[in-house]
């Protein structure tokens, strides 16, 4: 997260009850979930090493869950482009396209066939989780385009952004914007200090 969460949470006087984790990589938010009292934790990681590793940094407990699985708007398996560069943290569902000439270290060598889920499909209790934090490198939209339901009880999105065509198809910010807007978000706060990227701060109102 380029923007800390404690900082939001203040500024803002979030209550937040539980955090859906979209992207979750190895679940490093988790102490910083864990540290500002956050107990309900749902993390979603689709590529097997990653998820892997993700288990082995958060605890196994009711409060806690973790699912194996990407998510979008069509139940389906789907070819996730894959770099090891810098630990799987660019994989996409997306075809790379201004990314490999902006970070040309960053090669897309690998691929993995992922299983993509809806998350209105996902059962849980949506009472206890009121924010979605969402790192998907551009496929954005999709995953909010399956959660419409979801949204209903959500109050906080904390996005990933793009300003540029980074992956082939990737949701630009202004029609993420558009889209959550009708759910009622509005994006507050925005840190784009690569400029083609950013994280942005989505509050219902």
């Amino acid at each position: 997260m380029i923007i800390i969460l404690k900082k939001i949470i203040d500024k803002y006087n979030l209550d937040i009850r539980g955090v859906l984790h979209i992207g979750a990589h190895y679940g490093q938010e988790y102490k910083d979930y864990s540290e500002q009292g956050i107990k309900n934790m749902i993390f979603f990681e689709p590529i097997a090493n990653s998820y892997k590793k993700l288990l082995e940094n958060v605890p196994n407990n009711k409060c806690i869950k973790t699912y194996n699985l990407a998510l979008g708007n069509k139940v389906e398996d789907k070819i996730m482009y894959c770099a090891e560069m810098n630990q799987g943290q660019s994989n996409s569902l997306l075809k790379p396209y201004l990314h490999e000439i902006y970070s040309p270290a960053i090669a897309f060598n690998d691929r993995e066939i992922v299983q993509v889920e809806r998350l209105d499909n996902i059962k849980f209790d949506r009472k206890l989780f009121n924010m979605i934090n969402i790192d998907v490198q551009g496929y954005e939209l999709e995953v909010f385009k399956g959660a419409v339901k979801t949204l209903k009880s959500i109050d906080v999105i904390y996005s990933e952004v793009n300003f540029e065509e980074l992956y082939v198809g990737c949701v630009h910010v202004e029609d993420l914007d558009a889209f959550l807007g009708k759910f009622g978000f509005v994006r507050i706060l925005t840190d784009s200090s690569p400029k083609s990227w950013g994280d942005a701060l989505y509050l219902k109102y």
